[in-house]
């Protein structure tokens, strides 16, 4: 195993139509896309993380507190994954391959054990997909890059709330990163 997935935060909170922060559209649109490369990887034996923003109640020390409003709150719908990658998610779960990751900062290897998991597995190239592009993609991108981490973005399972920070995301992952953009 040499590849894994990183579905970043494809949750109520994010993608659903009463969304605490929703991409709304953008982000409904990619579900389909998303499931079939989804179930791909899992059906393939490569190592899926399901990397998913993570927020206490009231915790008002946070640094997301003065961008965005409360959302992805521990134990809340928020939080579950959105539409059919749910489904496949909980028919998936307990498969050695599938890793669910609470994550608090945008990036899923800020403060995680991301690094270490995908180290030990011998993975040296990272599959994104999820939202939002210019936001939780584009710092675990950073990040993986940083990691030494070869890096591929699939854009029709990448969307944001902001067309234009994810059209300026995808050039800076392929001009900035090195990354392939499929």
């Amino acid at each position: 195993m040499s590849k894994a997935l990183i579905v970043i935060d494809y949750t109520m909170d994010f993608i659903g139509e009463n969304g605490a922060l929703t991409c709304g559209e953008p982000g409904q649109n990619i579900e389909k896309k998303m499931t079939v490369i989804t179930r791909s990887f899992i059906e393939n034996g490569d190592y899926v993380v399901f990397a998913v923003d993570c927020h206490l109640e009231n915790d008002h020390h946070h640094p997301e507190n003065a961008l965005f409003p409360p959302h992805n709150i521990a134990g809340t719908e928020g939080r579950e994954l959105y539409g059919e990658l749910n489904h496949l998610y909980k028919e998936n779960k307990k498969k050695e391959n599938v890793y669910w990751m609470d994550k608090t900062r945008y990036s899923a290897f800020a403060g995680t054990d991301l690094e270490l998991r995908l180290r030990e597995r011998g993975i040296t190239e990272v599959h994104l997909v999820g939202v939002c592009t210019d936001i939780c993609l584009l710092h675990t991108a950073v990040d993986a890059y940083n990691k030494g981490f070869k890096i591929t973005v699939h854009e029709g399972a990448a969307a944001s709330f902001n067309a234009a920070g994810h059209e300026w995301a995808l050039a800076h992952f392929k001009n900035c990163l090195n990354a392939t953009i499929i």
